[in-house]
């Protein structure tokens, strides 16, 4: 047995001591008791993270071990001398552990403490759970937590259960629930006071039921209820109540569980099981009643061992693996001072482990501490476990290495500890070990490392193996544990573990090149064996049969019988053996046989790694090293065809190792080399699978996984099909999920599932690279959908790749996934790689903007109007260099002093001419913030960290022509304050729409924060817009009564009418409560009577229509029919109406669209609506059964009568028909609403009226809407057509009175019309539309004050017969109707149109609050959301406007009598962020992109496809059906959509197609962006490239010509910089620029390379540069080797890769590999490549001597001589490149062949047909050979 010393780095102490030290004095509270495990950062590693051995240099890197230290209630997370993590909880830890809950790739630290269950993720975020205080320990699984659950003392006992927990009632809503939990969580903490629970009350019936009773119990994610453990005996499952079986272990890899019985004195082992849930468990009809998605599975514990007669639970559970790589779970029994050992048989089928324990299988070696340790295997793993040996401390205190059953050595302490050994911070004396310093205890094992108690009572931290170790002799060994039978691997071990000259790993430190030399060394002791052996036993036959075999006879025979290439023929040693084993006798036979046997099978593996490395190029000196050491066995071995093979890659080994001399086999060495070719020549079918060494087709094998993928990709490349997760060939493959057509892309889906990436691709020897970068090309164009991103990033398409990530992650996990799979796919130089460059374009732009502003109108520079934020890159994209957005700001800007124009000697007189003006300034600067809350709609992403900040309303003025002098309104003059509330509030709310959706989290916190000590309208308006944008969810009851107790009316409006528009359509409970409160009409009589004011009243009616939307409930019903007659009371008369059509907007929305499917009593409901509007009279029973008593509860201070006031009930009555039955057709409600048709009706209805029914008739009959004149005209009853026909016509004679109602009608109408038209088309930009919207408001603006001429055939004259105010407000709905048909757009027609209605002052007459609030409005429309939002037009979106659009516009600021002015700002409702632009994926910036749009079918037109630009808005949801990048500038990208009628993505929604908005694109090389060059003209392949790629471009620019822009004063870095971001090509035309490069290299090279650079440029393949050098600079050391005295290649490798890239070549012309371009590189590089090497190989004298004998004696060219080595180099290239057999097969082949031919016949046919992978050239040269000289 070997002895190893323990390398000691130093006296432990756990850091978080340390720690604790270094934070300071701790409390007087803090415990002294502490304790800490050591663990792998393994465990706490995301599962995403890539695991494979290719990418990991060595498993043994110098990782720290990270410390988990617990004192008292604070827990330290370190690695190494670094704190992680701190976490200090509210009470004591019991335990904690780390464990994976559910599908989880993080670890979460799970605490115990008393009734209370911390979880807390490596990010920080904390989860609390209540639990039972029955709950004694927590252990992991693989898939969830375990809880151990002790038994309940009895039933009365006061300790709670799981049930009886305070902290767990009954809910009425598991989602709503498991969100308050979260919340509550998150922001104040478990406490009592707070009653949630985690489940409904279903699962609390369960629960009581079983967890109370449950020892074990399971909890698999945080927001849900641990479930309840099974147990399976005898085939059913019941609740296992196994108290007595005290959890002692549990594997969190696989799911094990070991538990002790001290009743029984007996240790079990468990293995945990998951299923669905079983209908036959305990309680059948109990499990009836849960519902199967929040019981879906159970977990259930089946025994699978128990073990007696232990009197206490082992100490130490652990899982280790046998020797023959079974896997073992280890129980250490102090008190029997012996390890029990238990072998696990797991079997995987379908994915699911099977594990079980065959009885008698078991041993025990005896022991007194044990740890597992990783030492002997660091790269294997048996299945999802590692490959674990022991470490045993035995009862002699020796310190044994056990792999399984084997021991290998004995490690011991060093012979003496000096200073020098140790960390600088470690003090030790310098003692002698010797000094009766013994081991007494082992802990902390963390892979190779473990702690060491000695007697003395200290504790030392030592390793058994550092890092760097040798990748060679790692893999070495890692193929023979893999590849070797378990009983030579055993030998195998015990002389590697033993003691020696070279003996392996005898310091920890050993060097890498100590570890391979020890490797050679034991296979030399191991040839050196055999030969001992073989001197020692003579062969004496002892039988007639083994004479026979042993005879010269049966030797010839062999060698007669001999068919070339049969590699079954059985070796001389194998014949050997079987007669060996007839005699039993014959001790050294067998020992001779078994060292040759084991040498053969080590020959195998080893070969299997060396053919592995040969694909790797960074691996060429390890390759060497492995030939050699191979070359040696096979030539011992007899291996004739290895030693060839060995010595034709490396022709030196002939002189120092030398050829085989007596040959024992024939058995072909299989070469991946020969195997990849014939793949890709004859297809995967055709290729011998004889070539491909065994153990790549054994799973799990790790040594030679890179040869295994491979060997993959190109099976699945020639057309390999597979079989479950194998190829026919038995190849173990790992394909990631995607859809599939060609083998391209199945071969690119193989490399994202291997985690083979463009950084493993460059590590090919190039020509072998070719294959796969012509699959990753191919797919490059138009990869399928749906393919995870890592599969994008393979194929360059970032643009891609980052649209599927941020589709399925939050911002927060799309860094870390980026990371993950930019990191395993992307080439090395190209991470975190992103060369921003700001276009022009944006830049000057950005500059003009600010200063074009704040020089025309800012006085104070910092002054804030709540626009600045406007402008950001992709707004500026979209507008260019247009003012509009400037000119938007201006106009809409209430924050600084309005210009009044004056005369420079103002008079007395002037000043009240002044404060005129500013009076009527006044009023437009009061209706400016509803226009700007449209126009910066959610344009602003907050920092719950800020405060809101509301910009100034200024009424002041400025004086231009005195120095800009401030004046003031006089407030003797005007009560200001007064006129200042509601636009202070609207002002507000304007603020509050600016905020976006911010990962659509709003913090109550913050709400609170900006919360004023004094209530105020601004808080008011910020409550409202935060309500509008849904955020209202955060505040619960109590913070909305704390709200109302205030009683300030503008607050409580706010609040109100925001709570409705965050529930809305929701019908909640208690927000339902707290609007009906407002409601008093609908008190009970009981109820004190309260005070409200009216407005108050009608913002509650509109928000119970909002939360109530849809849903059409009839009794709420009822309740608003009523409100719409109710008679008015002793509150505001005057706001009567607005009252009514309050209560109509809400009858409406609470049946919206539902038409007369709604409810049975919905006949009655339009009876009373047709009443309402003063249709015929009803019979006064159905109106009284609807009215209720309440309605005269006081005096009535107007006098009514019984009838209804129409006057005041008309407008909400058809509002609410119009809503109600919104596009449902229906031609009885239409038919009732008639236009009047009779000059008596027109006398009848009032004008303002009928405009009400024209946009109620047209809503219901929705379809029928047309964007024409004609179809306007149709709404026109004749009577007032012909009316108005003749207006200006002084002929006719028409009555004044009959006259003016028709123009009164006619303009009603139209504006009616209009406003259909814009629901109609709202958002939709329809073209048909914006000009028969605009033409009309031209036509009505010139009747007012003629401006223009105006197209089409109008009435002309109105302005006779009709009121100046009338005019202005039909032509402003007309012009906001255009603005929501324009929403978003910018529309510069339509905003000429507006800044000239807003620039008419009061002489221009009735230019009124409401007129310029209407301008206001449309202005912010028009560019609503800065041109990032636009309308939708579905029945909810359609009522929000409706409400805002409603046409009876305000006299003043505080004018609320028809209309609340609030319900303007509904329109948010109706919005949609349809906005789409293109991200550049390389520069991170906007880009614009031409986009084709494909709209499916409708009614009206067939499929449609458009072009747009982005940055730009898409259509609706219910109509795109494709979105297509297209144009040559970017690569194609094709999104398809279903069309649905749903409302548009959400921000943050998963399943959106769109990022928010942003869809990522890639630029092609070789073409600028479109604001670098907008019509093309700057192109790669625009310029002149045979110029500028001429020899002009590699002169170094002189001084005279660096001035000029002619071609030659172009450099190629400076060209390839313009048009390429690959670094790699950018520094390589850098160094083609280079002088002294130039100096050095030869013009023929430059040229070349300048060709590539265009080539791999123009085609966008930056990797081709690598690929082209690689060949053209091998192509010319070749030559240059062959021409010159200089050795430059040693091997020939080479030329197998060249061979492969000539396969490749060949593939495509034969269809093997398709592509519609042809070949990634040029096929004439590759015929050309062909033709040199032919040329060099054209054989010479030397090489035809040095051929010929090598023919006939297998002789290489001897080394020593001159020219020796050169010679041998150049006959390996000849041998490998023609295909040349090994001498002997041919020398067999011609003795048989050649007897049978006549003297003058040829052996070439012959030999073609025995050889045919045999180049022609080849077997032509050797038919001359053995013609000629007619065999030597």
């Amino acid at each position: 047995m070997g002895v190893r010393h323990l390398t000691v780095l130093g006296e432990f102490k756990p850091f978080g001591l340390i720690a604790e030290a270094l934070d300071g004095k701790p409390a007087d509270d803090v415990p002294d008791k502490y304790d800490y495990f050591l663990f792998d950062p393994d465990t706490v590693r995301d599962r995403d993270e890539t695991d494979d051995h290719d990418v990991l240099s060595s498993a043994f890197s110098d990782r720290c071990d990270h410390e988990l230290f617990i004192r008292g209630n604070r827990i330290i997370w370190s690695t190494g001398p670094r704190v992680c993590k701190r976490f200090t909880l509210p009470s004591p830890v019991i335990k904690a552990c780390w464990c994976r809950l559910g599908d989880r790739t993080k670890a979460s630290l799970c605490v115990l403490q008393m009734a209370c269950l911390t979880i807390c993720n490596t990010s920080g975020e904390v989860v609390s759970i209540p639990v039972s205080e029955t709950i004694t320990s927590i252990w992991p699984l693989p898939f969830g937590l375990l809880l151990q659950q002790a038994a309940q003392l009895s039933s009365t006992t006061s300790v709670p259960s799981l049930s009886s927990s305070p902290l767990f009632g009954a809910s009425p809503s598991v989602s709503s629930v498991r969100r308050e939990v979260l919340h509550t969580r998150r922001e104040v903490g478990l406490s009592p006071q707070h009653n949630f629970s985690f489940v409904s009350a279903i699962d609390h019936v369960v629960k009581e039921e079983t967890s109370s009773m449950s020892s074990h119990l399971i909890l698999q994610d945080p927001l849900e209820e641990p479930q309840s453990a099974y147990i399976e005996e005898r085939g059913k499952s019941n609740i296992m109540k196994e108290f007595d079986e005290k959890t002692i272990w549990t594997s969190d890899r696989i799911p094990l569980m070991a538990s002790y019985n001290t009743g029984k004195m007996q240790h079990s082992v468990w293995v945990a099981e998951t299923s669905n849930f079983n209908l036959d468990l305990a309680n059948a009809n109990l499990v009836d009643a849960v519902p199967t998605d929040i019981v879906a599975k159970h977990f259930s514990f089946r025994r699978i061992w128990q073990g007696k007669g232990a009197k206490t639970a082992a100490s130490k559970v652990f899982l280790a693996t046998d020797d023959d790589a079974a896997p073992i779970i280890c129980f250490l029994h102090q008190e029997q001072k012996k390890l029990l050992s238990v072998r696990l048989q797991i079997v995987e089928i379908n994915n699911e482990l099977l594990i079980d324990i065959k009885p008698d299988m078991s041993w025990s070696i005896p022991s007194v501490a044990a740890v597992p340790v990783i030492v002997t295997r660091p790269r294997a793993k048996v299945g999802l476990l590692p490959y674990s040996d022991m470490l045993i401390l035995a009862p002699e205190n020796a310190l044994l290495l056990y792999s399984g059953k084997q021991c290998l050595c004995r490690y011991m302490l060093p012979s003496c500890f000096s200073k020098g050994r140790f960390s600088h911070s470690m003090e030790f004396p310098e003692t002698s070990v010797s000094q009766g310093m013994k081991i007494v205890g082992l802990a902390d094992a963390v892979e190779g490392r473990i702690n060491v108690t000695v007697n003395k009572g200290q504790i030392y931290r030592c390793v058994l193996r550092r890092s760097p170790t040798s990748s060679l002799a790692n893999d070495c060994i890692t193929a023979m544990a893999e590849g070797l039978s378990s009983s030579f691997y055993s030998h195998f071990l015990s002389l590697l573990w033993k003691d020696g000259d070279f003996a392996y790993l005898s310091e920890a430190d050993s060097s890498v090149h100590s570890e391979w030399d020890s490797f050679r060394s034991i296979i030399m002791e191991m040839c050196q064996s055999s030969t001992t052996s073989k001197m020692i036993a003579n062969p004496i036959p002892q039988s007639s049969w083994e004479f026979l075999i042993s005879s010269k006879f049966h030797e010839i025979f062999c060698k007669n019988n001999f068919i070339a290439q049969n590699s079954s023929v059985m070796s001389l040693d194998v014949r050997r053996l079987d007669a060996s084993r007839l005699n039993t006798n014959s001790t050294q036979r067998l020992e001779k046989t078994f060292y040759s046997e084991l040498l053969m099978e080590s020959l195998r593996c080893l070969h299997a790694v060396y053919e592995s490395l040969k694909l790797n190029s960074l691996r060429k000196r390890d390759l060497e090293l492995l030939g050699s050491l191979l070359c040696y066995i096979a030539k011992f071995l007899g291996e004739e065809s290895y030693v060839d093979h060995y010595i034709r890659d490396f022709p030196g080994l002939s002189g120092s190792v030398g050829t085989c001399e007596i040959s024992f086999s024939q058995e072909s060495p299989p070469s991946l080399f020969r195997w990849l070719e014939n793949c890709l020549l004859y297809g995967h079918n055709s290729a011998n699978t004889n070539d491909l060494p065994p153990l790549i087709c054994k799973e799990g094998k790790s040594v030679v996984n890179w040869a295994r993928k491979i060997v993959l990709f190109y099976s699945l490349l020639t057309g390999a099909k597979e079989i479950g997760k194998k190829l026919s060939s038995g190849i173990y493959c790992n394909i990631s999920t995607g859809s599939y057509c060609t083998n391209e892309e199945l071969t690119v889906l193989a490399m994202v599932g291997e985690k083979f990436g463009l950084q493993q691709l460059d590590s090919l020897p190039s020509g072998m690279s070719l294959p796969l970068r012509h699959a990753l090309a191919k797919c490059r164009e138009s990869p399928p959908t749906g393919w995870p991103a890592a599969a994008y990033v393979l194929l360059g398409r970032e643009d891609l790749a980052l649209s599927c990530l941020a589709q399925t992650c939050n911002s927060k996990e799309l860094e870390t996934e980026t990371n993950v799979n930019f990191i395993s796919m992307s080439a090395p130089y190209m991470l975190h790689l992103h060369p921003v460059t700001i276009p022009s374009a944006v830049s000057d732009t950005n500059g003009l903007d600010n200063t074009k502003f704040e020089d025309t109108d800012s006085i104070d520079g910092s002054m804030t109007d709540g626009m600045e934020h406007i402008f950001n890159s992709s707004t500026q994209l979209r507008y260019g260099r247009d003012l509009r957005l400037n000119e938007v700001r201006r106009l809409l800007c209430s924050a600084r002093p309005v210009a009044i124009q004056t005369s420079v000697n103002p008079s007395a007189s002037d000043q009240d001419l002044q404060q005129a003006q500013l009076w009527h300034l006044a009023q437009r600067t009061t209706a400016l913030p509803l226009g700007r809350g449209a126009f910066t709609l959610a344009t602003i992403y907050t920092l719950l960290t800020e405060a809101f900040v509301v910009p100034k309303i200024v009424l002041a003025g400025r004086l231009p022509a005195q120095q800009n002098a401030t004046v003031n309104l006089d407030p003797n003059v005007r009560n200001v304050e007064e006129i200042k509330t509601w636009p202070e509030f609207h002002n507000a709310v304007a603020a509050g729409l600016r905020l976006a959706p911010l990962q659509g989290k709003m913090s109550k916190t913050w709400i609170k924060y900006n919360k004023p000590e004094e209530p105020n309208a601004v808080h008011a308006g910020l409550l409202f817009a935060l309500g509008l944008h849904g955020y209202l969810r955060v505040l619960n009851i109590t913070d909305i009564f704390q709200y109302f107790r205030q009683e300030h009316e503008i607050t409580t409006l706010g609040l109100m009418l925001g709570l409705a528009a965050t529930y809305r359509g929701t019908m909640q409970p208690e927000i339902s409560k707290c609007l009906f409160v407002h409601i008093p009409a609908r008190h009970p009589s009981s109820f004190p009577e309260l005070e409200l004011p009216t407005l108050l009243q009608s913002a509650a009616l509109m928000s119970v229509g909002l939360l109530y939307e849809g849903s059409a409930h009839a009794q709420t019903m009822q309740i608003l029919l009523g409100e719409i007659g109710r008679r008015t009371a002793g509150d505001n008369v005057l706001e009567r109406e607005g009252y009514a059509v309050s209560a109509g907007f809400s009858l409406g929305l609470l049946a919206l669209g539902r038409g007369e499917d709604a409810l049975g009593f919905m006949e009655t409901v339009v009876d009373k609506l047709f009443h309402y509007i003063g249709g015929k009279e009803v019979n006064d029973r159905s109106i009284s059964s609807t009215l209720s008593v309440d309605d005269n509860r006081a005096a009535v201070q107007m006098m009514e009568g019984t009838a209804v006031n129409v006057d005041v009930t008309a407008p909400g009555a058809t509002i609410a028909l119009a809503l109600m039955f919104l596009r449902t057709e229906s031609q009885a409600i239409v038919s009732k609403l008639s236009i009047p048709r009779t000059q008596f009706e027109l006398q009848y209805v009032r004008p303002d009226f009928i405009m009400l029914r024209v946009i109620a008739r047209n809503l219901i009959m929705w379809s029928r809407i047309h964007p024409s004149q004609d179809w306007v005209q149709s709404q026109i009853p004749d009577i007032i057509k012909n009316g108005v026909k003749f207006l200006g016509d002084d002929t006719d004679d028409i009555d004044e009175m009959d006259a003016e109602s028709f123009v009164q009608a006619y303009v009603n109408i139209v504006a009616g019309a209009s406003i259909s038209l814009g629901l109609r088309f709202a958002g939709t930009k329809d073209g048909h539309a914006q000009e028969l919207l605009y033409n009309y408001a031209v036509y009505f603006l010139n009747e007012i004050k003629p401006v223009s001429a105006t197209s089409g055939s109008f009435p002309k004259g109105l302005s006779r017969y009709v009121d100046r105010g009338t005019l202005e407000i039909c032509l402003h709905l007309i012009v906001l109707s255009l603005c929501v048909v324009m929403a978003g757009s910018g529309h510069l027609q339509t905003f000429k149109l507006l800044r000239f209605l807003r620039s008419r002052n009061s002489a221009d007459g009735h230019v009124n609050y409401g007129v310029q609030m209407a301008v206001s409005l449309a202005i912010g429309f028009l560019f609503l959301g800065g041109g990032m939002q636009t309308f939708s037009t579905s029945n909810s979106s359609v009522a929000a406007l409706l409400i805002t659009l409603y046409p009876r516009l305000p006299t003043g600021p505080n004018d609320n009598r028809c209309h609340f002015q609030a319900f303007r700002h509904l329109y948010v409702l109706a919005t949609e962020a349809r906005w789409i632009q293109t991200v550049d994926v390389d520069t991170g910036l906007p880009v614009y992109a031409p986009l084709e749009v494909t709209i499916r079918e409708t009614e009206h037109y067939a499929e449609t496809s458009f072009c747009e630009v982005t940055p730009c808005l898409l259509p609706e949801r219910a109509i795109l059906k494709t979105l297509r990048i297209c144009g040559p500038r970017y690569w194609p990208q094709v999104i398809d959509l279903v069309p649905e009628d749903k409302p548009w993505w959400t921000s943050g929604d998963k399943n959106s197609p769109f990022n928010s908005g942003v869809l990522y694109i890639k630029r092609k090389v070789g073409a600028c962006s479109y604001i670098d060059d907008p019509v093309g003209c700057q192109s790669l392949l625009s310029r002149a490239m045979h110029k500028v790629f001429g020899l002009t471009s590699l002169k170094a620019p002189s001084p005279s010509s660096s001035g000029q822009n002619g071609l030659g004063s172009v450099t190629v870095d400076q060209l390839v910089g313009t048009f390429s971001s690959d670094p790699s090509l950018i520094a390589f035309a850098q160094l083609c620029c280079d002088p002294s490069w130039k100096s050095r290299s030869d013009i023929d090279f430059q040229e070349f390379c300048l060709q590539v650079l265009f080539e791999c440029v123009s085609k966008d393949r930056p990797a081709l540069l690598q690929v082209y050098l690689s060949l053209y600079t091998t192509m010319g050391s070749m030559a240059g080797q062959v021409t010159s005295d200089t050795v430059v290649l040693c091997d020939s490798l080479s030329i197998s890769n060249l061979k492969l890239a000539l396969a490749y070549n060949e593939a495509l012309l034969s269809g093997i590999l398709t592509s519609s371009r042809g070949g990634i590189v040029q096929s004439n590089f590759i015929a050309c490549l062909r033709k040199q090497v032919e040329a060099l190989l054209d054989c010479s004298q030397d090489l035809k001597d040095d051929f010929c004998n090598y023919m006939y004696s297998g002789k290489w060219p001897n080394a020593e001589e001159s020219q020796g080595n050169k010679r041998s180099i150049l006959l390996s290239w000849y041998l490998q490149w023609f295909c040349v057999p090994v001498p002997s097969a041919i020398k067999t082949a011609v003795d048989k062949v050649k007897p049978k031919l006549k003297s003058s016949s040829s052996l070439v046919p012959f030999l073609r047909l025995l050889f045919p992978k045999a180049h022609v050239n080849a077997i032509a040269e050797i038919d001359k050979l053995f013609s000629s000289t007619n065999g030597r």
